[in-house]
């Protein structure tokens, strides 16, 4: 099979302060932040070894220049090897590097547990009429959008022209299965009762580096912190952040699938569509699954019999192959079987069907899909306070399913994957948090009393792992023991 693909998810999560006149999100999402009580280490972050311009299509080699507030004082590393930090007025979750896709599913719902411990300790210091909420979600509702983006670590041997072909369309149809519902349309697309996903109103480019505006299906940044010789990293802006344990597994593990694939030479054609930004927001809207959508050659689809195309032909190339990969193509395949007959069947499994199912049951009691308390039940619905949200209440009545266990997610809140460099970071986090003064993805810097700095470069993914680095951890007491064996300028 083709070289193994490292995951990781940031999710911009929306935050409020009821009852505070003057609230202001960039300082908010600081004050939470640094509220956050877990075994951390708050250093500054390196963005000059950053470069968010750079463009995959060759153009654009600007550096990174850290955004308002973005700085070492709102910049957290986390023992389980993620960042915790301001993003765009939002706090931002980065979970750590995974070695596959369950395994990234899992840490991203640990970054659920780590801002609502945030937000529970920085409720304890505002006023008593006051109340933070922080939202997992990807809408104010306004206008605004935040995002939650999904980080694949490729072969450089991929030709960027090659992914945008085979992603495009995979992209706009899996949206089915990776939306989390949201009643209304913003940006000035066609009025709609409920849609499928947050996000798909937001997209107005088929290719394109921006993030913010004029947001494109398939973005650009040529950033992989990681040897930019060996590695590209495809840096995905188009998806909605999930609650659904099932969903988040799904929607990384097709994709990583899907580009193993790619990588082997094993998808049989392109399936292009005519119109792939008009196709996304109808997408979208097409909660009965029936919409057919034009591809380039005249024929149509529909988004379900696209993703079944996708499913038989990566089913086949993972023949004979991983656990995970059979794991996966199980949950897809039911999914998809379940979407066709009736949509409602998979209310235990996606956000969107699960939210959808519960907005029905109002409407059915009176109140009217335009009623701002279905606005307000669908913010509730991504509340990350277990005692408001509406997903926990359907977790705790066992309405959804769920992949892991409590002493799972509670153990990833604090150790970091033992297979990637995630473990190495987590450890000196841990450890050493005494002697950490900066990091970024790719390394890390020491202040060890000598006249210089220490940085420790850390430019492959899968090593730094506990296999790797292990025992030399386990017998360095200090960080001065540890650098004398491993080295760094």
């Amino acid at each position: 099979m083709a070289h193994p693909i490292v995951i990781g998810t940031e999710t911009e999560f929306g935050i409020s302060i009821r009852n505070q006149p003057d609230f202001n999100s960039s300082l908010a999402s600081g004050f939470v932040i640094n509220a956050y009580r877990g075994e951390r280490a708050r250093v500054q972050w390196l963005f000059e070894e950053e470069f968010p311009g750079r463009d995959a299509r060759g153009f654009g080699f600007e550096s990174g220049e850290p955004g308002e507030y973005e700085s070492g004082v709102v910049n957290i590393v986390l023992a389980n090897g993620a960042r915790l930090y301001v993003d765009h007025a939002h706090p931002e979750y980065s979970s750590p590097e995974c070695a596959n896709a369950r395994q990234a599913a899992l840490y991203d719902t640990a970054g659920e547990v780590v801002m609502a411990r945030a937000a529970e300790a920085a409720q304890q210091l505002v006023r008593e009429n006051e109340v933070i909420g922080i939202y997992k979600n990807n809408t104010d509702g306004k206008g605004n959008s935040y995002g939650f983006h999904e980080n694949y670590l490729v072969p450089r041997s991929i030709a960027f022209g090659d992914i945008v072909s085979a992603v495009t369309t995979f992209f706009v149809t899996r949206q089915i299965f990776t939306g989390s519902g949201k009643v209304g349309s913003e940006n000035r697309r066609p009025d709609t009762r409920f849609q499928i996903t947050q996000r798909a109103d937001f997209f107005e480019e088929e290719v394109g580096l921006e993030t913010t505006l004029k947001r494109p299906i398939v973005n650009t940044r040529d950033e992989p912190h990681a040897d930019p010789e060996k590695y590209r990293r495809l840096h995905v802006i188009i998806g909605d952040a999930n609650l659904s344990e099932t969903q988040t597994f799904l929607k990384l593990g097709s994709t990583a699938l899907l580009l193993q694939a790619l990588d082997d030479g094993a998808l049989p054609e392109n399936l292009e569509l005519a119109d792939p930004v008009e196709s996304c927001w109808r997408v979208s809207r097409d909660v009965d699954l029936n919409l057919r959508l034009r591809m380039a050659d005249g024929s149509t689809v529909t988004a379900l019999e696209l993703q079944r195309q996708y499913w038989e032909w990566l089913s086949k190339y993972a023949e004979s192959e991983t656990d995970e990969a059979e794991e996966l193509l199980d949950v897809w395949a039911q999914v998809l079987e379940d979407l066709e007959h009736d949509a409602l069947l998979t209310a235990d499994r996606l956000d969107w069907v699960a939210k959808y199912q519960l907005f029905l049951g109002y409407r059915d009691r009176g109140v009217a899909w335009d009623d701002p308390k279905m606005r307000l039940l669908d913010l509730q619905y991504h509340d990350v306070n277990p005692e408001r949200s509406l997903y926990q209440k359907l977790l705790q009545r066992g309405s959804m399913q769920r992949l892991f266990s409590e002493d799972e997610v509670d153990r990833a809140v604090t150790q970091a994957p033992e297979d990637t460099r995630a473990w190495f970071r987590g450890q000196c986090v841990t450890k050493y948090f005494d002697a950490l003064v900066a990091a970024n993805w790719d390394s890390l810097v020491f202040d060890t009393g000598e006249r210089l700095m220490r940085r420790v470069p850390m430019m492959e993914p899968l090593r730094g792992s506990k296999a790797i680095v292990g025992d030399l951890v386990a017998r360095s007491d200090t960080v001065a023991e540890l650098l004398a064996e491993i080295g760094g300028s």
